[in-house]
C-alpha cells in the first residue's frame, strides 16, 4: 500500500471506527493477523506451509466480518476513548478475546516453525486455536445482533 493509499484508508477508518474503543479492537485483530502472516514467511517443511496457509486463509475471511462488527458498534455507541459502553460490553470483549487468541494462535505457529524434526499432530494446534478465533467473531457479531434486538445471526 503506497502512502497516499495509506493515508486515504487512515482517513476512512476514522471516519468509519473513530478513534477510540472500536478502532483499536479492530487494529489489534489486524495486527494478529499480520503477525500470523508474518511467521509464514519464516516455515521450510511444505506439508507444514500448506497447513498453516490453509489456516491462514480461514483467518483472513474473518477480518471482514470484524470491520463490519466495529463499524456498527462504531455507528451506534461513538468512541474516541476507552470507555465500553455498558449495552455492548459484550461485544467487546468478544472482540478484545478474539484478537488475543488470534496473538497466540501466531504465537502457535512461531513455535511450529521452530521445531526441530518433524511435528507428528502437523498443524493441529494452530488449528484449534484458529478455530476459538473464529467462535469469538461469531459470539461478538451474535451479541452485536442481540443487542440492536434483532435476534441471533444465522451461522
Amino acid at each position: 500500500m503506497g502512502f497516499f493509499s495509506a493515508a486515504l484508508q487512515g482517513r476512512r477508518d476514522d471516519a468509519e471506527l473513530g478513534k477510540g474503543l472500536w478502532r483499536r479492537a479492530h487494529d489489534r485483530f489486524n495486527r494478529g493477523l499480520d503477525r500470523y502472516h508474518q511467521v509464514l514467511e519464516g516455515v521450510e517443511d511444505e506439508a507444514l506451509y500448506g497447513e498453516l496457509v490453509e489456516i491462514a486463509n480461514q483467518l483472513s475471511t474473518l477480518a471482514p466480518r470484524v470491520r463490519v462488527v466495529c463499524v456498527e458498534a462504531q455507528r451506534r455507541f461513538p468512541s474516541n476513548g476507552l470507555d465500553i459502553p455498558g449495552p455492548l460490553a459484550g461485544v467487546h470483549r468478544a472482540l478484545s478475546t478474539a484478537g488475543n487468541s488470534l496473538a497466540m494462535t501466531a504465537e502457535a505457529a512461531a513455535m511450529l516453525r521452530l521445531a526441530v524434526g518433524p511435528v507428528p499432530a502437523g498443524a493441529a494446534s494452530v488449528r484449534r486455536r484458529a478455530e476459538s478465533v473464529l467462535e469469538q467473531v461469531h459470539d461478538a457479531e451474535r451479541r452485536l445482533a442481540e443487542a440492536d434486538g434483532s435476534g441471533p445471526t444465522p451461522a
